[in-house]
């Protein structure tokens, strides 16, 4: 089984006590870190770094140059036998799910951000996963991250609020 911990739009300029937390609190039994871009500087990953844990992450809308010249804006990587598509997102909320799924084929689950909404659910035998943003609640009525559990071909997800 692999646990991940899932991060989108932290848009912040240096790391602060609050990836601090996170890291301490929430993912400290994580086997991956996956970051869905908008993290505005490389910096951002750094306490995420420093657990000496996988991390893997794209560039989102608001990153920048140095994010887009180091990460790609999607990628695909294989656990526990799952394809996952991870993406940032572009544009309106209205009909995002459908335009970030015509940018993979044959995932099993697709992990993203952009909107600042949390998003756990499968649709179309897609599991998404959106954890919402732990620093910016501007679309939302609080700041989340998330977990997602995954064993052999079993995924699950949980939103976290902070």
């Amino acid at each position: 089984m692999k646990k991940i911990g899932v991060i989108s739009d932290t848009h912040l300029q240096k790391p602060d006590k609050r990836l601090d937390t996170i890291v301490s609190t929430h993912f400290l039994d994580v086997d991956i870190i996956i970051h869905a871009g908008d993290m505005v500087n490389l910096e951002i990953l750094d306490p995420f770094y420093a657990t000496n844990k996988e991390v893997i992450a794209v560039a989102g809308n608001m990153d920048s140059a140095a994010v887009h010249d180091t990460f790609p804006i999607r990628r695909i990587i294989e656990i526990e036998n799952l394809t996952i598509g991870i993406i940032h997102g572009w544009g309106a909320p209205k009909g995002l799910r459908t335009r970030i799924r015509s940018a993979f084929d044959h995932v099993n689950a697709i992990i993203y951000g952009h909107t600042h909404h949390p998003f756990c659910a499968t649709e179309d035998r897609i599991f998404f996963f959106n954890p919402g943003s732990p620093t910016d609640s501007r679309f939302t009525s609080s700041s989340s991250i998330g977990i997602i559990e995954i064993d052999d071909k079993h995924i699950q997800g949980e939103i976290i609020n902070l």
